[in-house]
């Protein structure tokens, strides 16, 4: 399976179940949350097989028309993700506040290692 269906899996419900890939389609109404993988480590086995998962650095945004929605919706995020144990998470950062000046939209982003 995917990243991004796994990702997507372990945080549906959230933000009324609008959770994308990368961004969000446009005229998409806050909350939403999208997410991306910013990288990783590279697994290497001595035989030359490609490892059937691996530990991707995967960064979730939250955006809402509020600071506050959007850092309770982070909560619930980091939750999720922590509770979703076949990923194996480790939080990596805390929830960092960001503004969106184009719609004005309130945010947060975090960091996460998943294994997948």
């Amino acid at each position: 399976m995917s990243v991004h269906i796994e990702v997507r899996e372990a945080l549906r419900g959230l933000a009324g179940d609008k959770v994308f890939p990368l961004t969000a389609p446009e005229g998409t109404p806050p909350p939403y949350i999208v997410f991306q993988v910013v990288g990783g480590a590279v697994q290497e086995f001595v035989s030359g097989e490609k490892p059937e998962k691996r530990q991707r650095r995967v960064q979730v945004k939250v955006w809402s028309e509020s600071t506050i929605e959007a850092a309770e919706i982070a909560e619930q995020v980091e939750d999720s993700l922590r509770a979703a144990v076949d990923l194996q998470p480790e939080v990596l950062t805390i929830p960092i506040d960001i503004l969106d000046e184009a719609t004005n939209y309130r945010g947060t982003m975090q960091d996460f290692y998943l294994f997948c």
